[in-house]
């Protein structure tokens, strides 16, 4: 239950931290990192194998494949499924830029479509088919902040045109679609390990989930210069011959250990988020006009959603959030401005005007993500929900 107490002093809530978990981890933490340290293999060793294994067993991936980043993930995961310059890959203009950085990195063109308007801010399958021609070798939906997309609908697109589905799964650990984990669906996806993320590090990692062994071995590859045979934990493989051009995209085994002690506790941080979730929900309910809460929506098969961020649409976002500031309440925006848009796109042929995908570029105007983490207090909630309430009937 969310405290209703409203006379004790309102403290600090960050939008996020991890302290309190750290230090119930640490014993764990410590036995992992130990073992590192006596090995004395710190990347690409043991226990990123052992990571790998785990997070296989865990998502039921035919093969997980570790790599330094959540981005390095999706370019590694682009190139080993064939993608390649001259190739487009259709991807959604909201949604973090490495969604559409990766497809440019590994030498293919992003093209940028609309999201839904329903509240899921999945790639609208509408709006692909329009942008399928003979060069679209793949469709990459990005699963955000708490809902995996309609990949039903997006799976008969890509089937009825002959192209890869690849999943932007980066924020996607635990969900799951009729019993098939994120990144599995289509041909392989990726996971995100960035501190903030579900399953966090404490820097960047990242890995690639697939069943497709052509696609793992390759990804394998990639991820460390290009060196055929054996490479994790096996020293000896730096010197194995270079089969393709790959790069320098191993996960330190030190995030492994982390990473590791922290899995032993993911179902348990899954069903807080979604207790936090709920309780956001229930007390943000008054508000409704200035302020929707997210929703789970129904789709034609089981669909299990996970919170990762508890993502509002707002009126006066930017005002809500120097108020939110004021008070010592974190918040982040996701996204403030469409991929379609970003400067880097501006005078190319993939940059597009503003109006040229209205419900991304709504989201984008109306977002906000409030602080949601295993960590966060009933009181904490209620002083963020307090703090809302009173923003809005200050302007009424």
């Amino acid at each position: 239950m969310v405290s209703t107490l409203t006379d004790a002093p309102a403290a600090p809530v960050p939008f996020f931290t991890q302290a309190e978990s750290f230090k119930e981890l640490w014993p764990l933490i410590t036995r992992h990192t130990d073992d590192v340290f006596d090995r004395g293999k710190f990347s690409h060793g043991r226990k990123v194998a052992e990571l790998e294994r785990a997070i296989a067993d865990y998502t039921g991936a035919g093969r997980a494949i570790a790599v330094n980043s959540g981005t390095d993930a999706l370019v590694i995961l682009l190139r080993a499924a064939g993608i390649e310059p001259g190739d487009e890959v259709i991807v959604p203009a909201f949604s973090f830029f490495a969604s559409a950085s990766a497809v440019s990195l590994a030498g293919a063109t992003p093209v940028f479509a609309d999201i839904t308007n329903d509240g899921d801010y999945g790639l609208d399958a509408a709006s692909v088919e329009e942008l399928i021609t003979e060069r679209t070798k793949a469709i990459m939906p990005a699963h955000l902040f708490h809902q995996l997309v309609d990949l039903t609908a997006l799976s008969d697109v890509a089937r009825r045109h002959d192209v890869m589905l690849l999943e932007d799964s980066a924020e996607a650990i635990g969900m799951r679609w009729d019993g098939t984990h994120a990144g599995l669906v289509g041909r392989g996806g990726v996971l995100s390990f960035f501190p903030t993320k579900t399953l966090g590090a404490l820097g960047d990692a990242g890995m690639i989930l697939t069943n497709d062994e052509e696609l793992a071995e390759q990804a394998a590859v990639l991820r460390h210069h290009g060196r055929m045979g054996k490479t994790i934990d096996h020293i000896a493989g730096i010197s194995n011959l270079s089969g393709v051009s790959g790069t320098n995209s191993k996960m330190d085994d030190v995030q492994a250990a982390i990473l590791l002690a922290k899995m032993t506790r993911l179902d348990r941080d899954i069903a807080r988020r979604a207790e936090l979730a709920a309780a956001y929900s229930e007390r943000l309910r008054d508000a409704d006009g200035v302020l929707a809460v997210p929703r789970v929506l129904p789709r034609s098969v089981e669909s299990e959603p996970v919170f990762y961020v508890y993502q509002v649409e707002v009126e006066a976002r930017d005002e809500l959030v120097a108020h939110l500031t004021a008070r010592g309440i974190g918040t982040e925006t996701y996204y403030p401005r469409p991929l379609h848009t970003q400067p880097c796109f501006a005078g190319t042929d993939v940059g597009l005007r503003p109006g040229s995908l209205p419900n991304a570029e709504a989201a984008c105007e109306r977002t906000l993500a409030l602080p949601l983490y295993p960590d966060l207090t009933e009181a904490q909630l209620e002083t963020v929900c307090a703090a809302i309430s009173d923003f809005y009937a200050g302007r009424r």
